[in-house]
């Protein structure tokens, strides 16, 4: 057994006192919820995100399922979704009374891969995912198709010189702990349409339009989030350019210490910019290497899942990209904490096991 001080985490949230004096601010206010926090961190995304409009909810599944509700599409109708992502992007899908249709994936980038879609008479939009922060080719993708981002780990991350999240006509964000902002729960959509911001700001207030006086067109969900963990995202999307560059350098040394080896390093196309979610390698024999890893004290985890290998979606067929990604890929240790000497031991780890293979 590694003890616990000598364990190099898989993620660790950028926090400090910028904002624990945002959330005592918070609560001395008295006003928790919905207040001036939230639209603070709205703010502070859409000018990110390079949008109008950006609105915050409480996670990012919540994000996905009210951009899809905002399509305004009939049950039945088609999204397409990639087969390698979480199973949140296809599963909003599902629940909005919609028919997610898995695309298989580019084996080398992990994003879709637009050579795979075929677009039926039921075809309605895609939803494309910026895995891990590599921005996905959405110039590539059917021109008929609404196109959505879920740019859960893509905040801060370029394509072709613009910013992800602000490409479809919505974009979904998260803030889950691992991302690079982080609310601890939470998440947004982001859109340049003012119709569409307004029927996400009804829909995550119960569809509240106006309360004085009551007026609710259509039932909504409670989606909302509270000030206090907007006030812990603020000092963090204030300063993103600065913790990209950190998490830039991180996965530079990585990239530097691993490059001699048999494996597949992630990287971003030329004129595109990482996001850096994660550090995600794809290696032969992953599994034992996950193992040996943790054994070692080095959290390393799987990427994420090949949605036809689970039950809610194994009725599509096979999806060979998909499937090999899932074998191969391995998430090292990756935040702004780690030192030198954290990355020369993962690197010697990896080293000494794929080379002895």
């Amino acid at each position: 057994m590694v003890p616990d001080q000598e364990r190099i985490r898989l993620g660790w949230p950028e926090l400090g006192e910028a904002e624990l004096a945002e959330v005592a601010e918070v609560l001395e206010s008295g006003m928790l919820t919905m207040g001036p926090k939230v639209g603070e961190f709205e703010a502070e995304l859409a000018r990110a995100c390079e949008v109008e409009h950006a609105l915050a909810v409480s996670s990012g599944t919540a994000a996905l399922h009210l951009a899809v509700l905002a399509l305004g599409l009939q049950p039945g109708d088609e999204v397409l979704v990639p087969a390698y992502t979480f199973p949140a992007t296809a599963s909003v899908c599902a629940i909005a009374g919609l028919r997610p249709v898995l695309v298989d994936v580019d084996p080398e980038t992990m994003n879709i891969d637009p050579a795979k879609i075929e677009v039926g008479p039921r075809t309605k939009a895609v939803l494309a995912v910026h895995l891990f922060g590599r921005p996905a080719p959405l110039e590539d993708l059917p021109s008929e198709l609404l196109v959505l981002e879920d740019a859960a780990g893509a905040l801060g991350a370029r394509y072709r010189g613009r910013a992800c999240g602000g490409l479809g006509l919505l974009g979904c964000l998260s803030f889950h702990p691992r991302k690079i902002v982080t609310t601890g729960e939470g998440g947004a959509v982001t859109t340049n349409d003012a119709a569409i911001a307004e029927a996400i700001a009804a829909g995550r207030n119960h569809g509240w339009v106006s309360l004085v006086p009551p007026d609710l067109p259509a039932p909504g969900l409670n989606y909302r989030i509270s000030d206090i963990l907007c006030a812990v995202g603020l000092p963090q999307v204030r300063k993103l350019d600065e913790l990209l560059a950190a998490r830039t350098r991180i996965a530079e040394g990585y990239t530097e210490r691993l490059q001699h080896l048999p494996v597949l390093l992630p990287r971003a196309d030329e004129a595109d910019v990482h996001g850096w979610q994660a550090y995600v390698l794809q290696v032969d024999d992953r599994a034992r290497l996950l193992a040996e890893l943790r054994a070692q004290g080095i959290e390393a985890q799987i990427g994420t899942y090949a949605l036809h290998q689970l039950a809610a979606f194994r009725s599509q067929g096979d999806f060979p990209g998909a499937a090999r990604v899932f074998e191969r890929a391995l998430a090292l240790p990756f935040h702004t904490r780690l030192t030198e000497s954290d990355l020369d031991r993962v690197a010697a780890a990896l080293d000494k096991l794929v080379t002895n293979h």
